[in-house]
């Protein structure tokens, strides 16, 4: 095939044209206590530098506990700092300059203990310092057990947090390092980044109008499906396949940093939604073609990354079908088709800019190839997820983009990266295709 290259994806190096960095030229102090999900900060300060932020990483004292500062240092580029007692740093009074450097202050993870200092206005260490020393717009992202989530005192002191003009985001639900499950994980990197992008957008001053969107898919509606379907065998059971929904959420994030409005049209996932985009929620593939369809009207660009099921049982049975004698252990369904929603956009009479996934098990490239003349798609985005460690479930991925005139491989990185890749190649050949069919329409 032509124009075929291998990129590491997850460097930032991109072909053209570059992927956005939104957070350009912005300071981001990012707080660090001591809590279990500290392990995911330094992938969350990644993120934030692959975004185009300057960061200055700020530890508690429990913090070192549970993550290195030199696994810090090394993601950040700047030595950690985690103390008032600095000499050097608080001959210039180190903490006061660090506040006002700040653009934004992110506490990931803010562990109960934390929430509790610094809804006392505490400044006994440098991180609760620099938060009342601090003008900028200030984040939280909470991670402790979900008992110590749901207690009495933790909401008082994140009710008076957000009273003082914190803005607090999650937690998420699930398994727990403890072993209990519930509210009280940490958001995951991906989801804090895209906050930050959004909230750095509004601007620092809530009176300033906001910008109108800047990026190669400004002014453009961008309808991105994710995740996995359920389609009901009766009230109790479902089939469904292994799809997290990390992906098409990276790619929404990514197209809204690009400039676009973002609908995402989800199945059942446990992920919080992205920044900035609305949020459209299905469980089966007959509502995310439905849901799919109305949103055609002024749809200028369609991503269908979601793992859709390709069949449903003819009939859901109206109560729990139940184990008898007579079946001798087994079980008989008739199944039928569901509608193919990618081809079903690519036949639309007002048919957007179509990109489809493929999720491959074996001859990857040659079924995406088939499958992207077959459906009709502008251009498909394969992965073989019999691979360990990519695809589905997982924080990292490896794709090949295929076009009509080429194919780009991208090497295993971060599906947040991958995403912003993904996004700058549909936006590039999107434009390219509206000049060619009417030069005028670009400035649209």
């Amino acid at each position: 095939m032509e124009n075929q290259t291998d990129i590491p994806a997850d460097t930032g190096v991109n072909p053209v044209p570059d992927a956005p960095q939104p957070l350009a030229g912005r300071h981001i102090l990012v707080g660090i206590s001591g809590g279990i999900a500290a392990y995911k900060t330094p992938m969350l300060v990644r993120r934030l530098r692959e975004a185009g932020a300057e960061i200055q990483v700020v530890m508690t004292a429990n913090a070192h506990h549970f993550v290195t500062a030199i696994a810090l240092q090394a993601v950040s580029g700047q030595p950690v700092r985690d103390t008032l007692w600095d000499a050097h740093a608080e001959a210039a009074m180190g903490h006061i300059e660090l506040a006002r450097w700040a653009d934004l202050l992110l506490i990931a993870p803010a562990t109960a203990d934390t929430l509790s200092r610094l809804a006392t206005g505490r400044a006994d260490d440098l991180l609760a310092t620099l938060r009342l020393a601090c003008r900028a717009p200030v984040l939280l992202a909470p991670a402790m057990n979900q008992a110590m989530w749901d207690h009495p005192a933790t909401r008082r002191n994140l009710q008076t947090l957000q009273l003082d003009g914190c803005e607090v985001l999650g937690p998420d639900s699930g398994p727990q390092a403890c072993g209990e499950f519930g509210p009280g994980r940490m958001v995951e990197p991906d989801a804090l980044c895209a906050a930050v992008i959004a909230r750095l957008g509004r601007g620092l001053d809530a009176e300033r109008p906001r910008a109108p969107a800047s990026g190669p898919l400004a002014g453009r509606h961008v309808v991105v499906t994710a995740g996995p379907t359920r389609e009901a065998i009766d009230p109790v059971r479902y089939i469904s396949n292994h799809s997290s929904g990390k992906q098409g959420y990276a790619v929404a994030a990514a197209a809204v940093e690009a400039g676009a409005r973002v609908t995402l049209i989800s199945g059942p996932v446990n992920l919080a939604p992205p920044a900035g985009v609305e949020v459209v929620a299905v469980t089966s593939a007959m509502e995310m073609h439905e849901a799919t369809q109305a949103q055609l009207a002024d749809c200028d660009i369609f991503i269908g990354v979601a793992a859709v099921a390709d069949y449903r049982p003819g009939v859901a049975a109206a109560q729990k079908i139940k184990k008898t004698p007579a079946t001798g252990g087994a079980m008989t369904l008739s199944l039928v088709e569901n509608p193919d929603i990618i081809a079903a956009v690519a036949q639309h009479p007002r048919r957007p800019f179509v990109v489809g996934f493929a999720a491959e098990t074996h001859e990857a490239l040659a079924h995406a190839r088939e499958k992207r003349l077959r459906k009709g798609m502008d251009m498909i985005v394969v992965n073989d997820v019999s691979q360990p460690g990519i695809g589905f479930n997982t924080d990292e991925n490896a794709v090949t983009l295929i076009w009509a005139e080429g194919e780009q491989r991208l090497s295993q990185g971060s599906k947040a990266a991958i995403a912003r890749t993904i996004v700058a190649q549909v936006a590039h050949h999107f434009v390219d295709r509206l000049a060619s069919a009417n030069p005028e329409s670009v400035a649209k």
